[in-house]
Order: structure tokens, then C-alpha cells, then sequence
């Protein structure tokens, strides 16, 4: 009888093994093949194109063999650099070949998931205005390694985050920081200054120079300054490791095709939980230090910078909701949020500041205009924060710079119920990418001349630059989501072309090699290197 009743039970176990490993067989292939094979003959029957899905990678193996592709030869190098904008090909490589060979109404498989292209500058402006529907795809969590935060967080979490953060960004508080940059500009216009100098005594009139490290150093040192009033020196560190994060990070993307590779323990992937694990806790000790200041009264000094008006602002959050800590942000939050202005305020700056001093070598006419305008407004002084708006054609320049080396190049969202987008009809779990470069120098929006730099399509302002009223210029994104440091980087990058301007005239090096690259931002893969004449 014993004997009849284990055998009984062994049976019925061994059928419940059997039934839980169909059903989670019957899962996957629903996952990798049915769903996208559903989803595609959707799309095609609404008159999208592409490629046929193939089981599990997609177009991913494409896309990585395309941008190692893409980043083997430069555009130009030296004096051939003039004019050569068109950089799609470079940093967007995939997209740019299936919109090419498809039309803009095309999709790309992102693994088992169909991303589909939106060039439409009226659909751009419903995506992004509908960000309850149209929201960040889910993040892959060795990504949630470099940044999260606000750029990640969605509904009630970004909500709440945004809240707390946007006092730190209203004009009175930047009026605040621009002491602060204009002593890390000043640090960086002073070495190059000595560096001319000490070149002048050996009988040269100029000074060779790779510039990119130098602005990366003056972003960087912005960002200590601004965020925890230290500077580079203190925030060095977190910089440095930062940085790897984003080597790492890169490394590891250019095997994301291959199924279940983020879940091999690399030696990259140990590095990058190190490096994020150190991260934390040297931002926590700055936290920890802020805090224990705050108990014995001795704050008041640091209340200007950004980590002490994101305490103020969510100790304000916490006592309207009655003391409750829903209302406000746990340590681990602002962590998140300190690494973001680490990463989102150095990285975009110095991106928009590179170009945009390449640009200007490129098209030396503009300079001279350029710097003609900081001596009427500046003459040899010192700049001041409210004359900065007088900058009409800075801000030209560095509009039309967004416009061509936007650093943010695409904007990608998932949406999450079915959704009707225009006339077309999208599944839920379907992506859209946003290719803002592609957007950006669409010719039926920006003219026969998209390609070529010319800051005074800017003239009347940035809603009448293109001949379309929709959303065809969104280098910092748009709608309620738009970039909440985009005033910061914004003056940032005004004051500093001003200052260089000022002290200096430059223009490219023999050895410049014009060759865009896709990092977490558009960067120069050879550096910068440029001639610095003292003014």
C-alpha cells in the first residue's frame, strides 16, 4: 500500500515536472519566434518594411558588425575636414542603412523586439508628449551599472524625482552656479594660456594641442563645483571610475547579439560591479558628510550647490507630506541622481563645446563673427551672467552646432499598450526609435542645405528654423520630459566658447582627424587636436 501511494505521488510529480517545462518551453518559443512573427506581419500589413526576423538576435549582429565597421576609417583628417557634416553613416550605421534600403517607414529587431524608425516630426511630438504610453525601454540591468535616476525612472517614481530636482535648475539657482564655471573655464583657459606662451619663447607664434582632454576636464570639474563645491581634484575619482564604467559598458554592448552573454561573469562585467559598488560609496560618504553638516548647523555654506538644494528641496517634499519619506527621496535616490549630474552633466556638455570649436576651425568666417560679438558685449572683461543673453550669435552657433552633432543622436521608447500612432496601429511591447540626427537634417524640413553648418537658420529663434512647426529640433529631447539640465548646459557651453573666444583664435591641426564616434555621447575617437593662436 505504501509502496502504491510514493509511487502515485512520485508519478504525479514527475507530470507536474513535465507540465511546468512545457508550459515554460511554450513560453519561450511564444517569446523568440510566434510573438515577433505576429508582430511583424503586423507591421507589414500597415506598410512597414525591413528585414525578415531571424530566431533570437534579430538585426543585432548586423548592428554590431556595422558600428565596428563604421568606426574603422574616419570621415576626413586635416584640412579635408571642411564641410564633411554628413555623420549619420558613422554614428547611426544600422538605422541609417535599413532607412536607406526600406524608407523611412521601416522597423529593426532589436533581438525579438521591432523597433520602428519615426522620422515624422508630428508623430515625434505625440510620442513624446504621451510619455504615460510611449515610455524608456526597460533597462538592462548591467546598464543600470553606468546611470539611472531621472533617466530611467518612470510614472510616479520620475514624477516625485522631477519634483524634487527642478528647483536646483530655475534660473536664480543657475544665476548661483556661473561663479563656479566661470573659475573652472578660467583654470582651463589660464593653462592654455601658458602652454602658448612657453611654446612663444622657443620663436612659434602657436601651440599645438589636443583639446578634447582639457574640455573634458573643464566639464568635469563644472559638474564638482556645481553639484558638491568641490573641485576636479576631489571629484577626480568618481570620474575616473565613471569613465570606466562607460569603457566597460561599451565593451560589453558589442556582444549584447549573443543570447545570455550579459549573464556571463566577465572580467569587464566583475570591473563594472566594482567600479559601480566604489562609485556609490564615495558618493555616499559626500552625502553622509552633507548630512552630518546639516545636524550641527553648518550647511548654510553648501546650500547653493546642487546636492544641497536637492536635500533642501526633499526635506521640503518630506515635511508636506507630513514627515512621511514616501513624499521624498530615499539615500539610495539621491546616490542615483548625483551619478546622473556626474555623467549627463559632463558628458553633453563637453560634447556640444568640442563641436562646436570644431565647427568654428571649419568655418573660420563664423569665428571671426563669433568673436567679434564677445568683445562688444564682454570688451576684455570678465563675463557676467546677464549679459550672457546678449550672446545672439553664440547662441546661433551653438543651436546649429545641436542641430549637426546633437550628442544625444537617438531617442528610443516601448510602448506598453496598444497605442494608435497617427494612422498606424502599434502593438503593445513594439519600440520606436527617435533618430534625431537623421530628423535633424531631413531636407524636407531644413532645406537643401541640411548638411551644411549655417547658425543663421536660427536667426528668428529655434520654433522658426525649420519649415516644419513640429518637433524636427530636439536635441535635449521634448515635452514634459525634456532635459531638466538643459538651461545649465546651455550656459555652460555659452560662457566657456565666450571665454575661449575671447583669449583665443584656433583652427585645426594637420593632424585633426574628423571622426565622429558613438560613446554615451557624440565624441571625437582621435581627439581634437587644434592650433591655438593667443589673442
Amino acid at each position: 500500500m505504501e509502496t502504491s501511494t510514493a509511487a502515485l505521488l512520485f508519478s504525479g510529480l514527475g507530470t507536474a515536472i513535465v507540465i511546468v517545462i512545457a508550459w515554460i518551453l511554450m513560453m519561450v518559443v511564444e517569446w523568440v519566434w510566434l510573438k515577433p512573427k505576429k508582430v511583424e506581419k503586423w507591421l507589414r500589413q500597415q506598410g512597414f518594411s525591413g528585414n525578415s526576423y531571424r530566431f533570437l538576435h534579430g538585426d543585432m549582429k548586423d548592428m554590431s558588425a556595422m558600428r565596428i565597421q563604421a568606426t574603422a576609417k574616419p570621415i576626413s583628417s586635416g584640412a579635408d575636414s571642411h564641410g564633411h557634416h554628413n555623420i549619420v553613416p558613422r554614428i547611426l550605421p544600422f538605422n541609417h542603412h535599413i532607412i536607406t534600403v526600406y524608407g523611412k517607414k521601416s522597423f529593426i529587431w532589436n533581438g525579438p523586439t521591432p523597433m520602428i524608425n519615426i522620422t515624422d516630426p508630428k508623430m515625434i511630438r505625440e510620442i513624446l508628449f504621451q510619455y504615460d504610453i510611449f515610455q524608456k525601454p526597460k533597462t538592462n540591468p548591467l546598464a543600470k551599472l553606468l546611470v539611472s535616476g531621472m533617466a530611467i525612472y518612470e510614472g510616479e517614481q520620475w514624477f516625485k524625482a522631477r519634483k524634487i530636482v527642478s528647483p536646483a535648475f530655475h534660473h536664480h539657482r543657475l544665476k548661483d552656479m556661473f561663479p563656479s564655471m566661470y573659475w573652472s573655464c578660467n583654470e582651463m583657459i589660464s593653462e592654455w594660456k601658458i602652454l602658448v606662451s612657453n611654446q612663444n619663447h622657443n620663436s612659434t607664434s602657436h601651440y599645438e594641442l589636443d583639446v578634447w582632454p582639457y574640455i573634458q576636464t573643464f566639464t568635469a570639474d563644472v559638474i564638482s563645483r556645481t553639484a558638491f563645491s568641490s573641485s576636479y581634484e576631489d571629484g577626480r575619482k568618481i570620474f575616473e571610475l565613471i569613465r570606466q564604467q562607460i569603457k566597460h559598458f561599451t565593451e560589453i554592448t558589442q556582444f549584447s547579439y549573443i543570447p545570455g552573454w550579459r549573464f556571463l561573469p566577465t572580467a569587464t562585467k566583475r570591473r563594472k560591479i566594482s567600479n559601480y559598488n566604489e562609485t556609490r560609496a564615495l558618493i555616499r560618504g559626500i552625502i553622509n558628510q552633507r548630512l552630518e553638516a546639516i545636524k550641527v548647523g553648518e550647511a548654510s555654506k553648501n546650500n547653493d550647490d546642487l546636492l544641497g538644494m536637492l536635500i533642501e528641496s526633499n526635506y521640503k517634499e518630506i515635511e508636506e507630506d507630513h514627515g512621511r519619506k514616501k513624499g521624498g527621496m530615499s539615500i539610495e535616490e539621491v546616490i542615483e541622481e548625483c551619478k546622473l549630474f556626474y555623467l549627463a552633466g559632463q558628458e553633453t556638455t563637453a560634447s556640444l563645446l568640442i563641436w562646436a570649436m570644431v565647427l568654428l576651425c571649419m568655418h573660420p568666417s563664423w569665428q571671426a563673427l563669433a568673436r567679434e560679438e564677445v568683445f562688444q558685449v564682454f570688451g576684455n572683461h570678465k563675463p557676467k551672467f546677464d549679459d550672457l543673453n546678449h550672446l545672439k550669435l553664440v547662441t546661433k552657433i551653438l543651436h546649429e552646432t545641436l542641430r549637426l552633432y546633437s550628442p544625444i543622436p537617438i531617442l528610443n521608447k516601448t510602448t506598453y499598450k496598444e497605442t494608435k500612432l497617427g494612422e498606424v496601429s502599434i502593438p503593445p511591447g513594439t519600440g520606436v526609435s527617435l533618430p534625431i540626427l537623421m530628423v535633424h537634417r531631413d531636407h524636407e524640413y531644413w532645406g537643401d542645405d541640411a548638411e551644411e553648418f549655417n547658425p543663421d537658420r536660427f536667426s528668428q529663434g529655434v520654433s522658426k528654423a525649420s519649415s516644419n512647426n513640429e518637433v524636427s529640433f530636439f536635441p535635449f529631447s521634448w515635452g514634459p520630459r525634456i532635459c531638466i539640465g538643459q538651461n545649465f548646459a546651455l550656459m555652460e557651453a555659452k560662457l566657456a566658447l565666450a571665454m575661449v573666444l575671447q583669449n583665443f583664435s584656433f583652427e585645426l591641426s594637420p593632424d585633426y582627424v574628423h571622426a565622429p564616434t558613438l560613446g554615451i555621447s557624440v565624441q571625437p575617437q582621435y581627439g581634437a587636436h587644434l592650433i591655438l593662436h593667443k589673442i
